[in-house]
């Protein structure tokens, strides 16, 4: 079972004063959707936009596995376990908040920062807090997240190219740039396929792409 969700279609939120537009997929904080409250582990699936300047400051996070994938810009990181990074367009981030962690999250560049961040629920609560980074992450290069029974692919595909959707439980596919034809859909930035028991499906692209694909077990 496919179901398609619009980039139009997410709830607004952020703050315009304060420089920061946000769009939620799911029910997150005062946007409640009893309908919609996650897909399987994703809890969340937030993209945000920061002017120059603004950002989030600490706040406390546990018991989340939070990825974080830069489409434009720089985004500053600080957290309360020491961690002090610039994630950049390209570069992955994930922080394990496990039993507890506090984080910064500011656009100190000079131009506006675009990111995508999706939250898991990990499959134990507990352990150490960690932040990973990997920068420039390649095409194809899976990115397994076994705290949440997950794996994140990242796809980057020229125009006719065609992708495997895994087969898995659920896939939750996110297109970041561009446009790609999937189960009789097409989709564009900011879309996304939520995905039950995939079996042989492929995306292909239709301009080219960038697509966040995440193969979940449960």
């Amino acid at each position: 079972m496919i179901s398609v969700h619009r980039s139009e279609d997410r709830y607004r939120g952020g703050d315009a004063a304060a420089g920061i537009d946000t769009r939620h997929a799911l029910s997150f904080g005062p946007f409640y959707d009893p309908d919609n409250l996650r897909f399987g582990p994703v809890l969340a699936c937030n993209e945000e936009r920061l002017a120059p300047g603004a950002g989030f400051e600490e706040h406390p996070h546990s018991h989340t596995e939070i990825v974080t994938w830069v489409v434009e810009g720089e985004l500053t990181h600080r957290d309360s376990a020491g961690h002090s990074t610039v994630v950049r367009a390209g570069d992955l981030a994930h922080l394990s908040a496990a039993s507890g962690v506090r984080h910064v999250e500011r656009n100190d560049g000079t131009d506006p920062l675009t990111f995508l961040q999706m939250w898991l629920a990990p499959l134990e609560p507990g352990g150490e807090p960690s932040y990973t980074v990997v920068p420039g992450i390649a095409d194809s290069t899976p990115y397994a997240l076994p705290a949440a029974g997950a794996m994140l692919h990242i796809r980057r595909l020229t125009g006719g190219e065609r992708t495997a959707v895994p087969d898995a439980v659920r896939c939750y596919v996110h297109v970041v740039r561009g446009r790609v034809a999937l189960g009789g859909e097409e989709l564009g930035p900011g879309d996304a396929a939520r995905i039950t028991d995939a079996a042989g499906l492929e995306a292909v692209a239709v301009t080219a792409a960038e697509l966040l694909v995440w193969e979940l077990a449960g």
